[in-house]
């Protein structure tokens, strides 16, 4: 069998690791790292965060923990068989062993077994189905590093099956795929077939779940080869996305923005034509407000707000910031750069600081204006003044321009 020995692996042997691996050891159960940490360790990256797996029942590990004074935290995971212990100011999350009784495609109902192949039957991907012991031992029923190695995303056993159990195992196929496989385009048949069947289980899964998933594919690696394949595989329309996608304009995007982090939202507004359909998706996945204003604005300024011909080609992005009135519009218009696949443009904008309107009503009186109405009618005119002259006449400038008018 293989150890693993990298540094990662040692750098989680914490203080708090420890001695929750001696509480396991003098009772006899069995605890090994779970998942996605040991496809990350794996991988050579260090995981954000480790589950862990036990043979030990809820109970057990309850009754273990309080007799050794160790604090637990919040009971919600308990009924799914996890445990939250506290050690060294470190959360450890662990849960025993189970295999799934009945299923719905949303939840499941389980019981717990001290079988960890049993275990890992049901987990939705090889890559995330394997186990590594404390000693570095890899316990791996599936493969799952064979595919890690060679980068393919399978299913654990049968697609069909895994998918039916949970819906959105379809979207964390897609996820995957785009953070781990090399190229577009290299799944295996039966896969494709297996979700095109299953694709309508979607409907019945939160809109909060699948945007989760859907963010994260948005800045996944293969963005357009797999958004064409939800519209190919009959996935799209279930999930919020409209039915006639552009999906020219998403391929031309796409290639645009790749270097540029934009939000996932940016992204995914290339798909749309118009305003409704940000409309629609947001009535089925309950984005953000701020996630629906930004494709809102999107939809509405990516043809009709663009670079300047001449020397100042940003300024009408910058007149634009300084005529509005709302919050956050510089942010907007730095992901509209992006969707332009403006890069000189973006790092200019955001180099460049918004500058302060020189002249207040005070200075006006001074002068001896004195009717509220005249004072607002000159600030406009000096403000236009100051729009022209690119923001850069001062106060002085600016008022002996007052005594010309």
């Amino acid at each position: 069998a293989m150890r693993l020995q990298e540094p990662q692996f040692q750098a989680l042997f914490t203080p708090g690791l420890r001695s929750v691996a001696e509480l396991f050891e003098k009772r006899n159960y069995e605890l090994r790292i779970a998942g996605g940490a040991v496809r990350d360790l794996l991988s050579g990256v260090t995981p954000q965060d480790i589950d862990f797996a036990t043979t030990a029942t809820p109970a057990e590990m309850k009754e273990m923990f309080t007799s050794a004074g160790v604090r637990l935290i919040n009971n919600k995971g308990e009924k799914h068989g996890t445990i939250t212990a506290r050690l060294h100011d470190q959360n450890f999350e662990i849960t025993t062993l189970r295999i799934d009784v009945v299923t719905d495609g949303r939840h499941a109902e389980v019981e717990f077994t001290t079988d960890w192949q049993k275990d890992a039957e049901r987990r939705d991907l090889t890559v995330n189905s394997m186990f590594l012991g404390l000693d570095g031992t890899l316990y791996d029923f599936f493969n799952g590093y064979e595919d890690l190695k060679s980068k393919k995303i399978r299913f654990v056993g049968k697609a069909s099956e895994r998918i039916q159990e949970d819906y959105l195992r379809i979207l964390r196929y897609f996820r995957f795929y785009g953070r781990l496989a090399e190229k577009p385009g290299d799944h295996e048949p039966a896969t494709l077939q297996a979700i095109k069947e299953n694709a309508k289980g979607l409907a019945g899964i939160s809109g909060e779940r699948i945007w989760v998933e859907l963010k994260k594919i948005l800045l996944g690696n293969h963005v357009n080869h797999l958004v064409q394949l939800t519209y190919e595989l009959d996935i799209a329309q279930y999930i919020g996305l409209p039915l006639d996608g552009d999906l020219e304009e998403f391929a031309r995007v796409t290639k645009n923005i790749q270097n540029l982090s934009p939000k996932p939202m940016t992204v995914l507004t290339s798909l749309f034509r118009g305003k409704d359909d940000v409309t629609n998706l947001d009535l089925r996945l309950k984005i953000s407000k701020e996630e629906k204003n930004l494709g809102l604005f999107l939809v509405k300024q990516r043809q009709e707000l663009s670079r300047a011909v001449g020397p100042e080609p940003l300024r009408p992005y910058q007149d634009f910031l300084m005529d509005s009135r709302e919050a956050n519009t510089s942010s907007k218009i730095l992901e509209l750069l992006k969707y332009q696949g403006e890069e000189q443009l973006l790092k200019e904008m955001q180099e460049w600081t918004v500058p302060t309107f020189p002249v207040s009503g005070h200075d006006l009186r001074k002068m001896g204006v004195t009717s509220g109405k005249e004072i607002g009618a000159a600030l406009q005119q000096l403000r236009d003044e100051w729009k022209k002259s690119g923001y850069h006449m001062d106060k002085e400038e600016l008022l002996s321009c007052l005594k010309r008018l």
